[in-house]
């Protein structure tokens, strides 16, 4: 039976938070959908390399949950090898369609020759015939492998391995089912490929079988159901105190074609096995014990995702070099960015050109304390400040993002500039974040500086409010001296002149705009200054990008 459990943090009432990036879930666009097909090998293919077989455990429950198929002359694998070792008589053909996965297989210390023929094999397209004798395999294993084939293929692969079965050989098959967690999350997420069919951030796929779609496939396709079953099971961390209910489908089907029953005489049984042994997404128990009592999880895309963690290794290192400064900075991996909901795990073009700008004019922010609103796991503006800055204290509202900044700012930086450079949560509009930050620098700060923080209108009103609370009330005569706040970013769902409206409510006024397009202006102005007179759009990068100055009224 499956079980509800709610932490009884979810029934307190939880303020509300400011999402940067919009909360639509329209699902995968047609470019991604048709990307996602066409490269459905690369994306395995790369999942091998990173993962090999760490997070992988033998499937040693074949023999106790299908035993009885094995002990009438017929075997199965998925484990490829703990069959073999049980199973002396058996051949196993072992195909995946990721040309790493079958290398693993190959340069596994028991593979052999005599008792393994493993190769490479797109279901959906080659022909398994041309690798295995047409109806010479008592028992093919599908574990966790028809979820990563498009539904509208599935087909296919059911025609192409009855070419290889003998009559009434059988299908022994395992896989996600409807209502499995992981499917509950991506249900959240833009990763909506079509019906129970979603995309991990990784680019694999994976399909969530109903009893109804799986029994129809297979019935339709020639087979009988012999057994079937819904598997539930729940997974707890205990340090983080969360219960993932795991569920998967469980079936036998037999091929049949209206010929009398069959049973091998041959000494030697053969067993095909489609997506070989390091297919599925299951941890080795011990692994997953020791990364909750060590409150880390060290584990695979699909099951890191439920827990709500990016896996450390879809991230990537981005070299930024300015002038005097070289920077390497951690964030989210490209090919996982389009499935994110997190802004602050990217670097973006409008951070990249405001720290150029305080690099080339450190003069901006010499002696100054300076304020860095949303600045992501990035921080280059905050790392290039602190250089000149008397302060600096660089915010972000999403707790990973501030994880990723806090490894970012240690790992480039050192003594005496650590000592100046706080990082700090801060939900804009709220009032703890901003009495914590206060404490830090009660005078109130001489810049603030936001790059691509305008993404959503119910995030404006909140920005400017936090603005004006943080912003010094010192006043000066001297223009370089007036307190400012200076936003960076290409225009997306908020346009000019609401942003305009909502910085004038809350006492800001423009001073000066500048606009990539335009890289031709005046130096006379303030920003235009920033720049060298003979700029070109393409050292700029995004021409779309334009930064506006403001001063506090």
């Amino acid at each position: 039976m499956d079980s509800v459990v709610q932490d009884s943090a979810d029934q307190q009432p939880q303020p509300q938070k400011i999402q940067i990036y919009p909360t639509v879930t329209t699902g995968v666009s047609p470019f991604w959908r048709d990307k996602y097909e066409r490269d459905a090998m690369k994306y395995w293919d790369r999942f091998y390399r990173q993962h090999e077989d760490r997070f992988f455990k033998d499937r040693h429950y074949l023999d106790k949950e299908w035993g009885q198929y094995f002990s009438v002359g017929c075997g199965a694998g998925n484990a490829i090898f703990p069959l073999i070792a049980t199973y002396p008589e058996i051949f196993v053909h072992a195909c995946d369609f990721s040309s790493r996965a079958v290398d693993l297989v190959k340069t596994h210390k028991d593979y052999t020759e005599n008792r393994v023929n493993a190769f490479v094999c797109d279901l959906t397209i080659d022909d398994l015939s041309r690798h295995i004798s047409p109806s010479s395999i008592d028992v093919v294993t599908m574990i966790f492998v028809l979820s990563a084939v498009s539904p509208e293929k599935m087909f296919l692969v059911l025609r192409n391995i009855k070419r290889v079965l003998r009559p009434n050989g059988y299908v022994l098959f395992r896989d996600y089912a409807t209502g499995d967690l992981a499917q509950e999350r991506f249900s959240c997420k833009d990763q909506k490929i079509s019906e129970n069919f979603y995309v991990r951030g990784d680019g694999t796929r994976a399909f969530y079988f109903s009893n109804d779609f799986l029994t129809s496939l297979f019935k339709e396709n020639g087979f009988d159901v012999k057994e079937f079953g819904l598997c539930c099971k729940q997974v707890e961390n205990r340090a983080r105190e969360l219960v993932m209910n795991r569920r998967w489908l469980q079936a036998v089907f037999q091929f049949s074609d209206g010929l009398n029953s069959f049973s091998s005489t041959e000494g030697e049984v053969k067993v095909g096995i489609i997506g070989q042994d390091i297919q599925e997404l299951e941890l080795k128990e011990n692994n997953l014990k020791d990364s909750m009592n060590n409150n880390e999880v060290d584990m695979s895309e699909g099951l890191a995702e439920m827990f709500g963690i990016s896996p450390s290794n879809n991230n990537e290192i981005i070299e930024v070099n300015l002038k005097g400064m070289n920077f390497k900075i951690e964030a989210l991996s490209k090919e996982y960015q389009h499935t994110c909901k997190s802004t602050g795990l990217m670097l973006w073009e409008s951070a990249r050109l405001m720290a150029s700008v305080l690099a080339e004019n450190p003069i901006t922010v010499a002696g100054k304390k300076v304020l860095e609103l949303g600045c992501g796991c990035g921080g280059i503006c905050s790392m290039t400040a602190v250089k000149s800055a008397d302060l600096v204290v660089a915010t972000d509202g999403d707790t990973q993002a501030l994880k990723l900044l806090s490894r970012n700012v240690n790992s480039n930086l050192g003594p005496p500039l650590l000592a100046k450079l706080s990082t700090k949560v801060l939900d804009w509009g709220n009032r703890e974040h901003i009495e914590a930050i206060k404490e830090i620098n009660s005078e109130g700060f001489d810049v603030i500086i936001g790059t691509d923080v305008t993404y959503v209108p119910e995030a404006i009103f909140p920005l400017f409010a936090t603005a004006r609370e943080l912003i010094s009330t010192n006043r000066s005569n001297s223009e370089d001296q007036q307190p400012v706040l200076v936003l960076c970013h290409v225009w997306r769902r908020v346009d000019e002149p609401s942003l305009l409206s909502a910085a004038s409510q809350f006492g800001f006024r423009l001073v000066d705009k500048w606009s990539a397009r335009l890289s031709d202006q005046s130096g006379s102005s303030i920003v235009s200054s920033w720049f060298p007179k003979d700029i070109s759009t393409e050292s700029i990068g995004d021409t779309a990008l334009i930064i506006m100055y403001f001063h506090r009224e």
